[in-house]
């Protein structure tokens, strides 16, 4: 009975602590963590993958400069949308992060994390997380081969432009699979 009593109890606590907006927040963050710990992103199939049609994109990057998607034409891209106020997108932010430190230096290969936001909000949280990847903003409709209808929603690109992993909701992106991907796109062509 006492058993009983405690977990309802415990169940209690943490239904009032998701109803205040402080301590929502991270613990929606830590229980997407959770998730992203055991979601590791893998390749779609070959026959499945969608090759993009359209690449007429601009973005602007966080200090103001002007991006176009075209230009990336013959990389491999690794995209990702996202926003500072999305607790999965916050929670698979650290595999990101160390991703793009793996491969910032190779010049095949391009970052795009992309958020509707004001660029102050986004590189305020940047800073403060100190992240060093780059963040844009779209200043034309992305491309409709990406169908953005929840976020966090990131996509490796080949060099071909077929997208080769489409992945919704938090994940694990330095994994092992995910960077075995990347090395094989880096190969192609």
């Amino acid at each position: 009975m006492k058993k009983l009593k405690r977990s309802n109890l415990i169940f209690v606590v943490i239904v009032v602590l998701m109803l205040i907006p402080q301590t929502r927040k991270p613990i929606q963050v830590w229980i997407s963590k959770g998730v992203a710990l055991v979601i590791k992103p893998s390749p779609i199939a070959p026959s499945e993958r969608k090759t993009i049609s359209d690449y007429n994109w601009s973005l602007k990057d966080g200090h103001g400069k002007t991006v176009s998607f075209e230009d990336l034409k013959g990389k491999v891209v690794v995209l990702n949308f996202w926003a500072t106020w999305c607790p999965p997108c916050i929670a698979e932010m650290p595999s990101l992060q160390s991703l793009y430190l793996d491969y910032k230096s190779n010049k095949d290969i391009a970052f795009l994390f992309v958020s509707n936001e004001d660029i102050d909000t986004i590189n305020a949280f940047i800073q403060q997380k100190d992240y060093s990847f780059p963040v844009f903003q779209p200043l034309t409709q992305y491309p409709s081969d990406f169908n953005i209808t929840t976020i966090p929603r990131t996509f490796v690109i080949g060099r071909s432009g077929e997208i080769v992993i489409d992945k919704s909701g938090a994940a694990d992106w330095n994994s092992d699979v995910v960077k075995q991907t990347i090395e094989e796109l880096l190969k192609a062509f």
